[in-house]
């Protein structure tokens, strides 16, 4: 019997690999075609490599998961990837065939898995109907901060959120790094946290929040504890036990 092949579409870089690694562990005899960052490039996967199966994120540029899953609609078993767990009653109610929900649970990706080999006998589904009613569920996207006015010293200045390194709990108020400086804001971690984008900003300690596209290097300290290492930055900012699945894989 042929190796089943997939793709997996998903525009986070670390959770793609997460996705990756998480698959090759569970199914090792699993051929993976193709890993795509937007909806535009797993289209184009898709009728280049006419994959079996497709792990495919609702939320992504160009084209969105349910668009791409109308074009595999009848053509590959989909499994849907999201934050958003109110699409996942409604999609069992409409014989979609998986969800997964982010962060990336191990035991769950492993029933998919078990559910995926059962569904292979069968054809894959028509979403037509299922991408529809999604689709009227769709929320809009939260507005989060894009910039900031920081004090420093007898002045005002204006930070662009995607300069933010990482944020850190100081009593309260909070310090926020960025490459060249810290400042220190009067509003609480959790206030800070409430307002920046979770997909892009990580809780990685119960004191810190990380962009994580600042993220250079991940230790692991001989007493099998977590560090991250930011990039243009010396320090190195632990990772609790609450959050080290985050980084499972490292």
């Amino acid at each position: 019997m042929n190796s089943p092949t997939a793709i997996i579409a998903e525009d986070e870089p670390l959770l793609r690999k997460e996705i990756r690694q998480t698959l090759t562990e569970l199914w090792p005899e699993l051929t993976l075609c193709a890993e795509v960052a937007d909806g535009v490039q797993a289209l184009d996967a898709l009728e280049k490599f006419q994959p079996e199966i497709l792990f495919l994120d609702i939320q992504m540029p160009g084209k969105n998961g349910l668009e791409v899953a109308r074009h595999a609609s009848g053509k590959a078993h989909v499994v849907f990837i999201t934050a958003y767990d109110a699409y996942a009653i409604r999609a069992f109610e409409e014989g979609a065939l998986d969800y997964v929900l982010k962060p990336i649970d191990t035991e769950r990706m492993r029933l998919t898995v078990r559910r995926l080999r059962e569904r292979m006998r069968e054809p894959p589904a028509d979403l037509n109907k299922l991408a529809d009613i999604l689709k009227t569920l769709a929320k809009p996207a939260p507005e989060y901060l894009k910039w900031l006015t920081v004090p420093y010293a007898s002045e005002l200045r204006v930070v662009a959120v995607s300069e933010i390194l990482y944020l850190q709990a100081d009593n309260k108020y909070t310090t926020i790094a960025t490459r060249a400086s810290n400042f220190l804001l009067n509003s609480s971690l959790k206030e800070m946290q409430a307002k920046l984008d979770p997909a892009v900003f990580w809780q990685i300690h119960r004191s810190t929040v990380v962009n994580i596209s600042a993220i250079d290097t991940i230790y692991r300290s001989f007493r099998g504890t977590l560090e991250v290492k930011l990039k243009d930055r010396s320090e190195l900012l632990p990772v609790s036990a609450t959050h080290a699945h985050l980084f499972k894989h490292a």
